[in-house]
């Protein structure tokens, strides 16, 4: 997923007359605006270097296009004279988002303004072992309510993001070969979602959404961020350089199917991968969940044993802290590869803050470089339960308005 830098306030674009990189196109443009509140005809030849007359032409094709609209200047009384100029911004209301964050025991549907500002969301509890028809079937009327109660219909809908626990092939929007998702392996969602809304379709795994959400809310300055996922699995989602870090086939950032070391020749507990011994299968929320059963402690969702853990379940507490030193191994060893800015902590596990994260301070300081932990910050997530919906529209938005597709579609006169 690329990014766009819109320049500095005061300072040429990329791109511009004298920038030797070309002139700036309408999609160029309309990024400038769409990272800030709004702009004078004035201020954009000054960000641009272009011409009055291209200005004008080109913020006349983004108006007719309903990308941009005037401003009216505000005119105050006996303060200067002559009448202030008039002001263009990015036109955010001209449709909206959906977006889902689809958990292994919850979902959240949101509908979104074209800024990518969540408006409003509904929760819901879905178990995602039950297959994408079963859970799909719940998301679609939640979109269809989110669009009614906002005066809008399926017309509306300029782009749909789905997240997932699991892995993603992002080019294809598919789920391929999850561990805990029955049925879900190379189903066709943008298909199904064709029935009904004629809009592009971005798919992406729960955590890297929540990591973007997170850096482009409150770590934009960050440059490398790590996003760590604890729920009824563990899962991590990797900012390098500004930009999403997928890896070569979309798997990087699965730090709960890492290994753990026992004690010799003990293989570590089954995962639900298949494998002995995964991080997941030490610490997850369902590991969790196993182990206070054979404790005699029957409770059915990971909500349960937070509530076991922040009321001093002794049972409950001491799994929490032995679970935190279990990730933060493993998370040592990623802050020694990855030498991140910003580590955030996010999901239900990360509500036991006071238990969880002991252990994995503990462990990163302890076990990483001491370069890579001099200006190390661990965060609990800010965003919290909407950290996934706000990072998925975030990033459909910036799919939707990438430089590219917006020349591509003013230049088609059909768009």
């Amino acid at each position: 997923m690329s990014t766009t830098s819109a320049g500095l306030p005061g300072t040429p674009l990329d791109g511009a007359p004298g920038s030797g990189t070309g002139i700036v196109g309408p999609g160029e443009l309309l990024a400038l605006f769409r990272a800030r509140p709004a702009l004078t005809r004035a201020e954009v030849m000054t960000l641009t270097g272009l011409s009055r007359s291209t200005v004008n032409q080109r913020l006349d094709l983004l108006q007719d296009a309903g990308l941009l609209v005037a401003r009216e200047p505000d005119v105050v009384p006996g303060r200067g004279r002559g009448r202030p100029s008039a002001s263009f911004a990015f036109n955010e209301e001209q449709g909206v988002l959906l977006v889902c964050d689809i958990g292994a025991t919850a979902l959240r549907a949101a509908i979104c303004d074209l800024s990518g500002r969540v408006l409003r969301d509904l929760p819901l509890t879905s178990d995602v072992t039950e297959g994408p028809e079963a859970v799909l079937s719940r998301v679609d009327p939640l979109f269809a309510d989110l669009l009614r109660t906002a005066g809008r219909g399926p017309e509306d809908v300029r782009g749909i993001a789905l997240s997932v626990p699991g892995p993603v092939d992002h080019e294809q929007a598919t789920v391929v070969s999850p561990p805990i998702m029955t049925g879900w392996d190379r189903y066709d969602i943008r298909g199904r979602f064709a029935r009904t809304y004629a809009c592009p379709l971005l798919l992406e795994k729960d955590a890297t959404a929540m990591a973007w959400g997170e850096y482009r809310t409150h770590y934009p300055d960050a440059d490398t961020l790590l996003m760590l996922k604890l729920g009824t699995g563990v899962g991590a989602g990797i900012i390098a350089g500004g930009r999403i870090h997928r890896g070569a086939d979309g798997a990087a950032g699965d730090i709960g199917h890492t290994q753990t070391a026992g004690a010799e020749g003990d293989t570590g507990p089954l995962c639900r991968c298949g494998n002995h011994g995964c991080v997941e299968a030490r610490a997850g929320g369902w590991a969790m969940l196993r182990d206070l059963a054979a404790a005699g402690r029957d409770l059915s969702t990971v909500d349960e044993l937070v509530e076991r853990i922040r009321t001093a379940d002794p049972v409950a507490v001491g799994l929490a802290r032995t679970a935190g030193r279990v990730l933060g191994t493993a998370l040592a060893e990623t802050v020694n590869i990855l030498n991140p800015r910003v580590v955030v902590v996010g999901g239900q596990l990360a509500e036991a803050e006071e238990q969880i994260f002991a252990g994995l301070r503990e462990m990163v300081y302890s076990r990483s470089l001491p370069l890579a932990t001099r200006r190390l910050e661990l965060h609990r997530s800010r965003l919290d339960v909407r950290a996934g919906s706000v990072g998925l529209a975030l990033l459909l938005a910036d799919h939707i308005f990438a430089p590219a597709t917006v020349d591509a579609a003013l230049a088609d006169p059909a768009s």
